[in-house]
């Protein structure tokens, strides 16, 4: 099987899909592990993406469908791939249509993971931080015994920038505008099917498993 994660940000694609991956043996691809990993390499691809995240700017298409094209390549015949992250635009998604159809490896689904934005933000900026030994926390899901102490070294928690509200917001307009007009394209293809993603982890976890078939 090969399938899609797509759904608002902070509706824990990253973690299902890893959660998947783990049980079942998909390969998990996510253009933000490749990324890192290709400037970490330092390749072609790694340097090219390093000069626009220096910056803050988006990676252009070209350069994560690259990635992503080697991914795919290299995955065995008979393993199924979980995409988390990706596609996040149209030209994105028909790449993929391009590279799994020449692979003979059709996608067979799309999860949507449904989550309203006032939810999605709740997720996103209750999320804390140590400043010592950076381990994460979240105030409504997984809070410290301490408000603001954390509780393996006793460091200081804090809000990272990029889980302010107002980068939420942000985070939510790019979804609205490139990656929300997917659903349309892989629904007229009748591809898509919709998860509640409210809840914990576990409970979202059962209804992706019972919409895959994968329940245990």
């Amino acid at each position: 099987m090969n399938l899609v994660i797509m759904g608002p940000p902070g509706a824990g694609k990253g973690t299902q899909a890893a959660r998947l991956a783990d049980r079942y043996g998909f390969l998990h691809l996510s253009p933000g592990d490749l990324l890192r990993q290709a400037v970490k390499e330092g390749s072609e691809s790694g340097l090219k993406a390093k000069t626009y995240m220096d910056s803050g700017q988006l990676v252009p298409d070209g350069v994560v469908i690259d990635l992503i094209d080697g991914a795919v390549n290299q995955v065995s015949a008979g393993r199924g791939v979980i995409l988390d992250g990706f596609p996040r635009t149209l030209p994105q998604a028909e790449a993929l249509g391009r590279m799994l159809g020449g692979l003979g490896r059709p996608l067979d689904v799309v999860v949507n993971v449904v989550l309203t934005e006032g939810e999605a933000v709740r997720r996103l900026t209750g999320r804390r931080v140590c400043r010592k030994c950076g381990a994460n926390y979240h105030l409504v899901f997984q809070p410290p015994k301490t408000p603001r102490v954390c509780d393996l070294c006793g460091g200081e928690l804090y809000q990272r920038s990029d889980d302010s509200e107002e980068t939420a917001r942000t985070r939510f307009e790019f979804y609205h505008q490139e990656t929300e007009p997917l659903i349309d394209y892989y629904g007229s293809r009748g591809l898509v099917s919709d998860v509640d993603g409210r809840g914990d982890v576990d409970e979202v976890t059962v209804r992706l498993e019972r919409a895959l078939g994968l329940g245990r």
